[in-house]
């Protein structure tokens, strides 16, 4: 309700600071990333899970959900939660 009693410029300048705050949050594309990426941007993932995350995706070709990553050795829930919203497919 007090969001109307804004002037346009003020809730130009609102929505354009929540995109960009958003943007801030990096997310990581597992389909397209590097061992190198998703070990530096994902947490508990070292070398060695980021390298079979790697092969995993260019033996059975590109994830088509999160979830998939549970197929993964080494990749479980907890790693999974801890990386959900660094996650995207595209």
């Amino acid at each position: 309700i007090a969001v109307t009693s804004l002037p346009v410029w003020q809730l130009a300048y609102a929505a354009e600071t929540s995109s960009s705050e958003m943007a801030q949050t990096e997310t990581v594309n597992i389909n397209t990333a590097t061992a190198e990426q998703l070990s530096g941007m994902l947490t508990g993932i070292g070398e060695k899970r980021a390298a079979a995350i790697v092969a995993y995706r260019e033996a059975n070709g590109p994830f088509s959900s999160l979830e998939q990553l549970l197929d993964v050795k080494g990749v479980g829930e907890k790693v999974m939660e801890q990386n959900r919203d660094k996650m995207t497919l595209k």
